[in-house]
């Protein structure tokens, strides 16, 4: 007698696509990706083309130099520094509190908000680097320039507003930030030890 064979019954897979899809969804809304961060920088509107240059003349008390090297040793002017002395001297340049003659100008101002003030909006921070400055130590000198921007700010938020930066409105963070603009200016840069 001859054995009848079985047939084997045939597998559904049209909702294998389904699942399938719903799997990749699945994992891409639950998996974080690595975001780089970068700095947050807003670069100047590009010149009207009919307007004639005009030479600006920034006064050498109203400049903070800052200068880094291929090896990222750090200068402040004319000083050799650590990084952890650039947040107080930054802060000290920016405030002029005692209104030296060697720091920026203050000028009175009127702040919505604030009312007449006495400020140092003219001051430039002028950072440069040498080609070969290594990454690291640039993004900490700009960490710490934002945080001494950022330190000044909250200590004027609680003075004036009684609240920390981040819990005012809208109006008064513009009346802060206009006492203490932040002016970060990056030159190009060079071979400090090398061929210019």
């Amino acid at each position: 007698m001859a054995k009848k064979k079985k047939k084997v019954p045939g597998l559904n897979a049209s909702s294998t696509a389904d699942i399938s899809f719903i799997l990749l969804i699945f994992f891409l809304i639950t998996t974080s990706m690595d975001t780089d961060s970068g700095l947050a920088r807003r670069l100047p509107q590009p010149p009207d083309p009919d307007q004639e240059d005009a030479q600006i003349d920034v006064k050498e008390r109203n400049v903070l130099n800052v200068r880094l090297n291929g090896a990222g040793d750090l200068m402040i002017n004319s000083d050799i520094a650590d990084i952890k002395e650039l947040r107080p001297r930054a802060k000290e340049f920016i405030k002029n509190e005692a209104d030296l003659s060697s720091l920026p100008e203050k000028h009175v101002k009127e702040i919505d908000l604030l009312g007449p003030c006495y400020i140092t909006d003219k001051h430039v921070i002028s950072v440069q680097t040498d080609r070969g400055t290594p990454y690291d130590v640039y993004f900490n000198v700009q960490n710490e320039l934002v945080a001494a921007y950022n330190e000044l700010r909250e200590e004027l938020s609680k003075a004036k507003f009684g609240r920390s930066y981040e819990f005012l409105t809208d109006e008064q963070k513009v009346a802060i930030r206009t006492y203490y603009p932040q002016k970060i200016s990056e030159a190009e840069p060079r071979n400090y030890g090398g061929n210019k």
